[in-house]
Order: structure tokens, then C-alpha cells, then sequence
């Protein structure tokens, strides 16, 4: 069943080409890392028939694995749409997380009302490395939020991520991950056979790959 909505998931993103690919002609992240895919879930808000699935989707999967969920957190900036559609789904509270604190009025880096203790679940669209995840999930334990988990649409998968996760003690569940997409795109001929080792060394080893 995973497996399956994986697949599907990947199989959407790369229908409304969220996802490109490109081996040979590879993206510069802010990182300065070369990555032969680009991702965009953004894109995924523009296609009712994408959106509604990933809303149901994660929707199930966050009632399923955190079923104490209280409210829903989006990070900013591509959390909040998809966040905010989850937690209309769940009939529940909505919240945001910035990326750092309003230079003016309130100053306020968490937007929306959360009671003290409150059980929330955190929205991402990608995970890449998990940082700036992580960095929203700190500010609301700060704020005396308990943080139950993070749910997001697609990840990488690296090693740094996961690993960074654990440390922080905070559950990911994910609906899609480049294994999954990688598989369905060559059984769909989005990739050729011997790109496959290349693409697969990159999650591997993502800082030294193509340098």
C-alpha cells in the first residue's frame, strides 16, 4: 500500500512536471550542490486533480500516525497552502511557522493562534536536508507546542536528512520518496536504464556528486 501511493504521488508530480529531471544537464542548488532533479510542489496547487489527492492523502496518513493531532503547522513558505488544505480536511486548527521573526508589528514568527501544549502536526511540501524543517518544528517546542510530527510530500531520502530527524527526535512520514519516483519513472520512460546509476549515486552522496 505504501509502495503504491508512493508510486502514485511520483506518478502526479512528474504528470504536471513538479519533477524534472535531468542527469545530463544538472540543477545548482543555493547549496552550490549539482542535482539531476528539481522538484516543485508548489505546482501541485495549480492541478485540482494533484491537489486533492496529496490533501487526501496525507490527510489519512497524519490521522493514521498521529492521531492525536490537535492543529496543523505549515512551514513557510510552500507549507502553508498545503498545510492549510490538511487541516481544513481534519476539521481542525491552522497555524504557520516563518522562516525567522516579522521585522515589524508583533514580530511574531509562529502565525495563528495554538493553545499552550497544543498537539500539532507539521507540513512540509519537500524534504531536502531537513534543516529549515527542523528549524520551525525548534521554534514551536520553544513556544510550548508539543510537535507530534512532520508529514510532507516528497523527500530526498539522504542519509544527512534522516539522520538529522532522529536527532531531533521528531517522526517523517513522507507520501513519495526518490527511490519510489526513480522506479516509476524508468517503468514510464521519464529516464533511460543508464542513467540509473548516476541518479542513484547522487542521493547517496549529493555534495559530491557531478563535481
Amino acid at each position: 500500500m505504501e509502495n503504491t501511493i508512493a508510486k502514485k504521488v511520483a506518478s502526479l508530480l512528474l504528470e504536471i512536471n513538479a519533477i524534472k529531471i535531468r542527469p545530463n544537464d544538472p540543477f545548482t542548488w543555493a547549496s552550490g550542490w549539482k542535482s539531476p532533479i528539481y522538484c516543485d510542489n508548489r505546482l501541485s496547487l495549480s492541478h485540482p486533480h494533484a491537489r486533492t489527492y496529496i490533501k487526501h492523502a496525507l490527510s489519512s496518513k497524519i490521522q493514521e500516525q498521529f492521531a492525536d493531532v490537535e492543529a496543523i503547522v505549515g512551514v513557510a513558505t510552500a507549507g502553508i497552502p498545503q498545510g492549510a488544505l490538511i487541516a481544513d480536511a481534519l476539521g481542525i486548527p491552522f497555524a504557520y511557522v516563518r522562516s525567522k521573526p516579522k521585522g515589524h508589528g508583533m514580530t511574531n514568527m509562529i502565525e495563528g493562534e495554538l493553545k499552550a501544549g497544543a498537539k500539532v502536526v507539521v507540513i512540509e511540501d519537500l524534504i531536502s536536508t531537513g534543516g529549515s524543517s527542523l528549524k520551525a518544528a525548534a521554534a514551536l517546542k520553544e513556544a510550548g507546542i508539543e510537535v507530534l510530527g512532520m508529514a510532507a510530500i516528497f523527500t530526498y531520502g539522504f542519509d544527512l536528512s534522516v539522520n538529522n530527524f532522529k536527532e531531533a527526535g521528531i517522526p517523517l512520514v513522507t507520501l513519495s520518496n526518490y527511490d519510489a519516483m526513480l522506479e516509476l519513472a524508468l517503468e514510464q520512460d521519464y529516464i533511460k536504464a543508464e542513467d540509473i546509476d548516476s541518479l542513484k549515486s547522487w542521493r547517496v552522496a549529493p555534495s559530491e556528486w557531478n563535481q
